[in-house]
């Protein structure tokens, strides 16, 4: 009986987790079939002016991790999280009444500044609560969840811009905010331990990083993971243009989408289910190892060709993101492992590492993604291989370390 409601309630934690994750996912899948409605209305037409309406969601988050996460080590993760929703809510009412691209932009960096909180603070709670394997495998079971969301956002967006108009994308992703934030007031208890708080301060930044730097692991999967993560960017602010101009398959864009989301959700599943017999560390190497294989793979045969049909490109996108359900969650895990004694200023600023290195890459490459999605892949083959690069050498490192002693 009592082993029955411990599943129970682990079930519960898990869908809470993933739900408040969701919301970030919501806020950017839902929107992606509105763009150039977005664009008509904002009088932008500009397909990479518009992918910025993607990423810039992102710096928000970088920021907002930065600021928020420091304080929840102060103040405990549940105000932060109440605050987070509060910064999302006005941002949201400021896309909706924006008349102009870079009023619109400014919306979008808030919303990411306010849903770094259940990003930022959700992983630190897991953190909170697990170590090592479990960790993994509960951050899998979480993103597996959480996948579920990009599967039905973009047609969810698609429904909505069919019978309303593409403000009600927004009023929906407030809705949802607004009882996810319900749910986790009323059944999650504060994680933070009384004598783990940090008192905040000036010194809050300096004295984190000086912490941080002592683990040169957590430095370097933290970088893995911005190049990764910045790669992937580029498909998910690319995607709507990809392929509705250049496929032209118009409505059905959703349904692609859906589709090549589940390949990530089934294989974070897997994860799941692996990480603790494999280990995270091997599970992330051989999932980069492939990643990178399957993308050079794709350059080599339409190095400078016109783009290949459906039936090619499908199966190609599929393969590459079955990779990344076994690296998104383990690299996060890896990098946050170490750092257990500071998991909110250490999330913040992992996070913000990675950003700061993402949205570089997802902007340049994004930039070329114009009449071919050669430079998706080859973004996806270049920052798979230095990835793969640095995890030998860390690799090496540990092997170095471990015949020492």
């Amino acid at each position: 009986m009592q082993n029955n409601k411990s599943q129970k309630n682990q079930f519960e934690f898990v869908a809470l987790m993933a739900s408040l994750m969701s919301i970030v996912a919501l806020s950017i899948d839902a929107l992606l079939p509105a763009i150039p409605e977005i664009g008509t209305a904002i009088g932008n037409h500009n397909s990479t002016d518009l992918q910025l309406l993607v990423t810039m969601i992102f710096l928000g988050f970088g920021i907002g991790q930065l600021i928020l996460g420091p304080i929840s080590d102060s103040y405990g993760r549940k105000p932060v999280m109440y605050a987070g929703f509060g910064i999302f809510i006005l941002a949201s009412l400021v896309c909706i009444f924006s008349n102009s691209l870079e009023l619109m932009l400014a919306g979008r960096v808030l919303q990411g500044i306010g849903l770094a909180a259940p990003r930022t603070i959700s992983i630190s709670i897991i953190r909170d609560a697990h170590k090592g394997d479990y960790m993994a495998r509960m951050m899998s079971f979480v993103t597996a969840f959480f996948i579920l969301v990009p599967v039905i956002a973009p047609a969810l967006g698609q429904f909505i811009l069919n019978h309303f108009s593409w403000e009600t994308i927004f009023y929906t992703q407030l809705f949802f905010a607004v009882l996810v934030t319900i749910w986790f007031w009323k059944r999650q208890k504060e994680t933070l331990k009384p004598e783990y708080k940090i008192p905040l301060s000036r010194h809050v930044y300096i004295d984190g990083f000086k912490e941080l730097i002592k683990y040169k692991e957590a430095i370097l999967f933290t970088v893995v993971a911005g190049f990764i993560q910045g790669a992937f960017m580029v498909y998910l602010s690319a995607s709507q243009h990809v392929f509705e101009d250049q496929y032209g398959i118009g409505d059905k864009f959703p349904y692609v989408f859906a589709g090549l989301a589940t390949s990530i959700g089934v294989s974070t599943l897997l994860n799941g289910t692996m990480v603790v017999r494999l280990g995270m560390r091997r599970l992330s190497f051989l999932a980069l190892s492939v990643f990178s294989l399957i993308s050079i793979t794709y350059v080599l045969f339409f190095w400078n060709k016109p783009n290949p049909g459906l039936g090619i490109l499908i199966p190609f996108l599929v393969a590459q993101f079955l990779t990344l359900g076994f690296i998104f969650g383990n690299l996060r895990a890896i990098a946050m492992e170490p750092i257990g004694h500071i998991a909110g200023i250490g999330a913040a600023i992992t996070g913000f590492i990675q950003t700061l290195i993402a949205i570089p890459i997802a902007t340049f490459i994004g930039g070329y993604v114009n009449e071919t999605v050669l430079p998706l892949f080859m973004g996806f083959a270049v920052c798979g291989s230095i990835s793969l690069g640095a995890f030998m050498l860390m690799k090496k490192r540990r092997l170095k370390l471990a015949l020492s002693h």
